[in-house]
């Protein structure tokens, strides 16, 4: 539900949007656009792997590839777990649109 929304208010914003029910279809989808991709909007806790995995192992092959990753969880819960490193970009769940709109646009204009 989380994802079909993301995808709805991100293509309301104007962008092109890939949606993939897990990791493993995320980095299947990713090989096949390669350097096409310019965000990956991820959650941490997922099935299969956490998002901090499925970002690095996606950047290894597309670095860069810009990140933003959302939570229901509070970010000092999972940046002291590990699931997230401390200068990375996150947007609490549940978001606004235009809170979910500046979030993506401050992951884009970053190095």
């Amino acid at each position: 539900m989380v994802m079909n929304l993301g995808k709805d208010l991100l293509s309301s914003l104007g962008y092109t949007v890939l949606s993939a029910a897990t990791p493993s279809e995320a980095i299947r989808m990713a090989e096949n656009k390669g350097d096409s991709i310019a965000l990956l909007l991820t959650d941490v806790i997922m099935p299969e792997m956490n998002g901090k995995e499925l970002a690095d192992q996606l950047k290894a092959s597309f670095p860069s590839l810009k990140c933003l990753f959302m939570s229901g969880y509070p970010a000092e819960t999972i940046v002291h777990q590990g699931m997230v490193d401390p200068d990375v970009l996150l947007i609490p769940k549940p978001f606004l649109r235009k809170d979910l709109a500046a979030k993506v646009r401050e992951a884009l204009r970053r190095d």
